[in-house]
């Protein structure tokens, strides 16, 4: 090796153990560092590397690989499960690298409900989850699972959503069976309704056991990502099939705890109210009054009771918020039921 270079991968290697170091040294005063890598902020990182970096390597790769370094100090005293609806090659896998980098061990799960159900026994320090579509709507089954569970949100991530349609076959049109997850089936159809009107459609559990699905059978095609399609060794017969390109799904991490107020934070809730006249909009004033900015409200009916509603309600600011209290505080007189979900800070992704 040449002298200079080897003289400098020295120089960069003691700088890296020097900042690891320096990281444990914070730890130590600070605790468990899992919270934070559910919040790593890529944006910082990467307007540090577009501030100090010359290249002439590809930024975006720099900040890959610095944000894997800061990942992995960050779980250096343990190792970090995280549970996600899998199996590997899913939009939510994807999700999960994109929060946590390589740096945990991902577990599988079947359903939403396993997920949430690995997190509550401790098997796993936290889970990834959907929770709704730009295009489709909310995600039911975790709506269902954040009513009833002592987890909290302690992130989120949007991920943009690009749908192929893959298969062991190498033509579209000796395709006669399509395998998805009824998600993608609605963000595709007029693609579906286009290219593919004829085919039997069957539906399964994800997007990465379609992939799975059709690689068994050279005569079907699923709805997947390339990720899915190359972990099965399928071809993609056609890319980018969503009808919307501005098709992003919003994903929550759950864990066991809460996190301290950053000054940009997101707070989500679920409350049901009293069945008079009036009712809902005496609920929603206080946010009103607080001048509280209300980003999201959902009603799903109550399981327990015919014909009730819940509301899953996100907004700006966190839950020790001064004006967040008071407004929680106010909503009380106007509710049967009131649980808040979590604080956490607000995704750039949807900003």
């Amino acid at each position: 090796m040449d002298d200079t270079l080897e003289k400098l991968d020295r120089q960069i290697l003691a700088l890296l153990s020097e900042r690891s170091k320096r990281y444990l040294e914070i730890l130590g005063e600070r605790g468990d560092a899992a919270q934070d890598l559910a919040n790593l902020d890529r944006s910082d990182i990467a307007r540090l590397v577009e501030a100090a970096y010359a290249g002439p390597v590809p930024g975006d790769d720099i900040v890959k690989l610095y944000t894997e370094l800061i990942a992995r100090t960050m779980v250096l005293n343990r190792t970090l499960n995280v549970a996600y609806l899998g199996p590997a090659g899913t939009f939510t896998h994807i999700a999960l690298l994109e929060i946590f980098s390589g740096a945990v061990n991902a577990v599988p799960q079947k359903t939403v409900p396993d997920v949430f159900n690995e997190v509550e026994r401790g098997e796993s320090d936290f889970g990834v989850v959907p929770v709704e579509n730009s295009s489709e709507g909310a995600v039911t089954y975790t709506l269902d699972e954040l009513l009833d569970t002592d987890l909290m949100i302690v992130s989120e991530e949007f991920l943009r959503i690009s749908h192929s349609l893959v298969s062991i076959c190498d033509d579209i049109k000796k395709v006669k069976k399509l395998y998805s997850h009824p998600q993608p089936l609605g963000q595709c159809k007029i693609w579906l309704r286009n290219y593919l009107p004829q085919v039997e459609v069957i539906s399964v559990n994800s997007t990465s056991k379609a992939a799975e699905t059709a690689s068994w059978d050279k005569y079907s095609a699923a709805i997947a990502s390339d990720v899915a399609a190359r972990i099965h060794k399928l071809n993609v017969l056609a890319a980018g099939i969503e009808d919307s390109r501005n098709n992003f799904t919003r994903f929550l991490v759950i864990g066991r705890k809460d996190n301290p107020a950053t000054g940009n934070d997101k707070t989500s809730i679920v409350c049901s109210v009293k069945d008079r006249p009036g009712a809902l909009y005496d609920m929603l004033r206080p946010f009103h009054e607080a001048g509280i900015n209300m980003t999201k409200i959902e009603s799903r009916p109550d399981k327990k009771k015919m014909w009730e509603y819940n509301f899953f309600i996100d907004f700006m600011g966190h839950r020790e918020d001064a004006v967040v209290k008071r407004a929680l505080e106010g909503m009380k007189e106007s509710t049967m039921f009131l649980k808040v979900l979590g604080s956490y800070p607000v995704s750039k992704r949807s900003e």
